[in-house]
């Protein structure tokens, strides 16, 4: 019996052996023909993949590929696969139903080398730090009992911003500004008071004011890059596009401003006049999940970035919109005036009785939303979407400016027309508040903008202060319909020339005399 039994396990060994490999041939095979295919996309180049076909205007050539490819594609950026949602249906399958998975940012030069290594809101691993950190900014800076405790700061840098037109306007000549300055020294400086208790700007532009200034433009501008090395590895080194030593030179400036600060506020010195609450000294005093310095001056970082020039270019495209249409800035200034009057300035207060107004500043999030394309989010793990297969640390780029000028999603998409969204329009249900994805300037999901509440107000208050104050002249031989639109794409979707104009005063003198 011994005998015959081992000269059969052989062959059973070798049947069961056989039996195996058929089955997991079929099982196999059958998943293969069953697993949905990868996103369809345009042929890239050897090596650096679809990076050398992107151009200067990366938001719009990616939705003219949706044209030919569908509005889901598949890029290659180096050795990294990208996926680009590029409809509202498409973006609300990745942004809704798989938040979760597309929680995590890829690593990136940005976030290593100057967000101090993603120990920040925006560049930072989801998790528990992360949901602390971001709840102590919600709390502290952007709930409403918050945004209105630091209302009288917003409204302060507001009237000084229309004083300092109204002298301009009185000066011989009457010179013409740029408006996107103005309104940057009056946004960084509501948003810098309450930061870290201090106004950047002062009564004039000194040191400190052109050091700031630099700091932050120079991180948009080299934030707009798309880094060769954080695609192609074999590169990085070399950092043949010189980004890395960009952030690193910024990131030093930055950190060393943070850090003297940091020393004053410790030491008990706070600037001249500048009292009441303010981020950093919430930050410094909170026990409760310890923040440290590094993720301080990361989360302050946050919100200069995010909270200064975007806010100024959006207020920039609306004035330079309403100048290009009289009709409706004529509808605005009316709205205006019946509900402020024309004896004193704009007050936040004055913002729920407003309807035709609100409707303008959606129009210009939708036509020029701050952000055009989305942050970049990864896959942590493979998922299906529209029907293709989405691999496991695919990054995701939403197209936000091209879903919005989407004709199916919107009749004359490339029209300035803010009664789309009054009652009785086609689009009165919208909001910009991440809960339709037919407009998200401020994203969507679990990495929505944290300062969203925080930017609709400011972008609404200066637009409504500068239109409710000021008539606006563009400088002598040009007409509205010949001003320049075009646009200039870094991180923001700014305007490719400022927009300069001659600022006339349109309300009582006594509105101008601010005690």
């Amino acid at each position: 019996m011994l005998l015959v039994a081992m000269e059969i396990s052989p062959l059973l060994l070798l049947t069961t052996l056989v039996l195996s490999v058929i089955v997991c041939y079929v099982l196999f095979s059958r998943s293969g023909k069953a697993r949905a295919p990868l996103p369809p996309g345009p042929r890239g180049w050897p090596v650096l993949g679809n990076l050398p076909q992107l151009g200067g205007k990366t938001h719009q050539m990616l939705h003219e590929m949706t044209k030919v490819y569908g509005p889901l594609i598949r890029l290659r950026f180096g050795s990294s696969d990208v996926v680009v949602a590029g409809s509202a249906s498409v973006a609300a399958q990745f942004l809704r139903t798989h938040d979760a998975n597309f929680s995590s940012r890829p690593r990136s030069s940005g976030g290593e080398h100057m967000a101090y290594n993603g120990r920040d809101v925006v560049f930072g691993p989801y998790g528990r730090r992360w949901r602390a950190m971001r709840k102590v900014c919600a709390v502290n800076l952007f709930s409403a009992s918050a945004l209105d405790d630091l209302r009288a700061f917003r409204e302060r840098e507001a009237a000084l911003m229309v004083r300092s037109l109204a002298e301009v306007s009185a000066a011989p000549g009457s010179p013409a500004v740029v408006l996107g300055k103005e309104v940057n020294v009056c946004t960084t400086n509501a948003l810098s008071r309450a930061a870290v208790g201090r106004r950047v700007f002062g009564g004039s532009a000194g040191e400190a004011a052109r050091e700031f200034n630099e700091i932050v433009l120079e991180v948009m501008q080299v934030g707009g890059v798309l880094n060769v090395g954080d695609f192609v590895p074999a590169l990085r080194w070399l950092d043949p596009q010189g980004v890395v030593a960009r952030f690193k030179k910024v990131h030093r400036r930055f950190d060393d401003m943070m850090n003297a600060i940091i020393a004053d506020r410790r030491a008990g010195v706070k600037p001249a006049g500048e009292e009441g609450k303010d981020l950093l000294g919430l930050l410094l005093a909170t026990e409760e999940e310890k923040i440290t310095d590094t993720e301080i001056k990361a989360l302050i970082l946050n919100l200069f970035v995010a909270g200064t020039d975007t806010t100024s270019t959006v207020t920039e495209w609306t004035v330079a919109e309403l100048i290009r249409h009289p009709d409706i800035l004529k509808q605005a200034q009316e709205e205006l005036d019946a509900v402020v009057g024309r004896d004193r300035l704009f007050s936040e207060s004055d913002l729920p009785n407003l309807t035709f107004f609100h409707a303008v500043i959606k129009e210009t999030f939708r036509l020029h939303p701050s952000t055009p394309l989305s942050l970049p989010r990864m896959a942590s793990e493979e998922c299906e979407v529209a029907g293709y297969r989405i691999p496991m640390g695919a990054e995701l780029l939403v197209n936000v400016w091209g879903i919005a000028r989407d004709p199916a999603l919107w009749p004359n998409p490339l029209e300035f027309r803010p009664t789309r969204f009054l009652q009785g329009g086609t689009h009165a249900d919208v909001d910009v508040k991440g809960n339709d994805f037919r407009l998200i300037p401020f994203g969507a999901g679990r990495r929505i903008c944290a300062g969203l509440s925080w930017g609709l107000r400011m972008v609404t208050m200066a637009a409504a202060t500068l239109v409710h104050a000021f008539d606006w002249q563009l400088p002598a031989g040009l007409t509205p319909d010949k001003l320049n639109m075009d646009e200039a794409f870094t991180l923001l979707l700014q305007r490719a020339e400022p927009l300069v104009l001659h600022p006339v005063p349109r309300l009582l003198p006594s509105a101008y005399d601010i005690a």
